[in-house]
This record gives structure tokens, sequence and C-alpha cells, in this order.
């Protein structure tokens, strides 16, 4: 794998969102209403903004990571991971509890997930403004929707007015995407789920699991009515993604559309891997602007498949040494 260049500053990856304490049961299947399983249960961090910060750090990237938190035990074991993680932590303190979550994954990986967003409901835009410099050197700004859209905005709007790129992963699917957000984001990145509900706001009624088999033309053509001016990367799970270019934006590809299949992979827990590919995805922008899309998108589909190999979220993010020995080709 090659070498990130040396920039004349460090190359900086700032991800706006969301902490959460997870609260995990693993069991043979996903319960049903008014069923009563067995599982086994385990507790960690999570939540869609630390994931990909995590991720972001492990992959190889300086990161920053602004959030809020609790001040209570969730808050301060998100402080002591950032940390340990070498994550430069900006959190605005919130007088209501960290944010948790609960999972469910069954015997296949799949994952159903309720999400209390506590502190998280708390990032307020002032703060994220407060924070102008970190954002004026990032050369990447990544941003969730698990906390307020317009904490995000903020950030999108600083990290541009510095020369960054924006990344928007807009999740979860049922979040509401302000067209304001949308048009300051340079990269966006849904799944199935979210591209099905951000395609609502075109007239288009499609299901999630109709988006991998739309024809790559018809996909294109919704994707570019959708982000005119930028880059959308659709993951589509064992069925690998699909990228979609501005026509004078096509980031050193060749190709306007094409799809990248998955990485094979031994699945345990699908928890994070969205997380891990638009971490790794950002990490990659900023250490590698040089590289063409394709080979960023790889990048990112390799650390995600590998992130499935283990339980968890944040702590299943694998490092640029395990990823290096899983794919010593580069």
């Amino acid at each position: 794998m090659p070498q990130p260049i040396t920039p004349p500053f460090t190359p900086l990856v700032t991800v706006v969102g969301s902490f959460n304490v997870d609260h995990v049961w693993r069991c043979e299947a996903l319960p049903a209403p008014g069923a009563t399983l067995g599982g086994e249960y385990a507790s960690g961090p999570g939540g869609k903004g630390f994931n990909q910060a995590v991720a972001a750090a492990r992959a190889g990237a300086s990161t920053a990571f602004v959030c809020a938190l609790g001040e209570d035990l969730g808050g301060h074991h998100a402080r002591s991971l950032a940390a340990g993680e070498g994550i430069d932590l900006r959190a605005q303190a919130a007088d209501v509890p960290t944010g948790s979550a609960g999972i469910f994954v069954d015997a296949q990986g799949r994952n159903s997930i309720v999400v209390g967003p506590g502190a998280n409901a708390a990032l307020s835009p002032a703060f994220v403004d407060a924070q102008a410099a970190l954002f004026g050197d990032a050369r990447v700004t990544l941003a969730q929707l698990e906390t307020a859209a317009d904490a995000a905005q903020a950030a999108f709007v600083q990290t541009r007015a510095g020369g960054g790129l924006t990344v928007l992963n807009p999740a979860p699917a049922n979040a509401q995407v302000p067209a304001e957000l949308l048009a300051l984001a340079d990269v966006l990145t849904p799944n199935e789920t979210e591209c099905a509900a951000l395609f609502r706001r075109l007239g288009e009624r499609l299901d999630g699991e109709a988006i991998a088999s739309l024809d790559s033309p018809r996909l294109h053509a919704l994707c570019r009515d959708l982000l005119p001016g930028g880059t959308v990367v659709v993951t589509l799970g064992a069925a690998g993604c699909f990228v979609s270019h501005a026509d004078d934006t096509r980031r050193g590809d060749e190709a306007a559309y094409y799809r990248q299949p998955s990485e094979p992979a031994s699945v345990v827990d699908t928890t994070g891997a969205g997380d891990a590919f638009s971490g790794a995805l950002a990490a990659a922008l900023a250490l590698w602007p040089q590289w063409p899309f394709s080979a960023q998108v790889r990048f990112a589909n390799r650390y995600a498949a590998l992130s499935t190999e283990a339980h968890g979220a944040a702590l299943a993010m694998p490092t640029r040494d395990q990823l290096q020995a899983r794919y010593p080709e580069g």
C-alpha cells in the first residue's frame, strides 16, 4: 500500500457527529414483536460520528471529533477512548445523558438498532462555529445526521471556506436532510435504504432493496438529480457500491459512473460497516488526494469488509497494519 504523501500541513479529517454507549444483544434471530429471546450481552462505544472518527484515525489520518457529551460515565468513557485513539476531541458539555443505542445482532450478522440521542441532540452550530480554526485546516470534514443538521451545515460552511472537502453520510435513513446541507456536500455516501429515502424527494418511490438492481444509467441519472455538482457513492452491502460523478468533477476517474464489487469477508457483525466505509473514504481523500477516486473507494471497501469480521462498532474498526496484512498488494 502506498505511503501517504507529505503535505505542507498534517492531513486532517474532522468528524462532526454522535457518540453513543452501545448496548448489544447477540441472538439467533432478530426479535419479533412480542417475542422474548435469550442472547449474549455486551456494551461498548458507538454512535455514527465516533465510529467514523475511529475508522478515519485507525486508517491513518490525523482526526478530530466534534460532538456533545453528558457529564456522566458515558461522557468520561468517550474522552478516555478518544485520547487512546489519538483523536482530538472537541466536546460540547450537555446537561442530559450521553447518547445510547440498543443493538440486536442475529446469527447472520444482521442488525436492528434503536438510538436514544441524549446529548447528541444538544450539539449546536455555535459550538461548531467556535471550532472555526479546526475546520479551516481540515482537508476533509465528515458528518452524519444523528446530531442536528444545522451543526453539520455550520461545519461544512467552515470547511469549504478553508478549501476542504465535505462528505455527508445521510444516515440514519429516517433523518431529514435539508436542501441547504445537501447543497454543501462534495461527496454523499448513502446506503441503499438512505438512497431510496433521498430519491423520494425527487418523486421516485423505490424500496431500498431495489436500488442495487437498477440499471447503472438510471441510477446515475437519479444521483445527478439528487446532487448535481458532487459525487454520490451508494454502498450496496454484498453488491459493493455504485459511484456517480458530476461530469465536470470526476475526481481523477475516467468514467462518470461505475460499480465496484464488494471485498470478500467472513462476516460476523455488520454493525458499523457503513461507518467504516465513510470514515476510511474520508481518510483516503485526506491522505492520498492524488489517487483517482476509484482507488480511494477501493480502500474504503476493503476497510469496511474487514470491519465486519469483528464484533462491535467503534472497537471493530481495523488498523492500517491489519489492512496491509490482509491486502498486501495495495
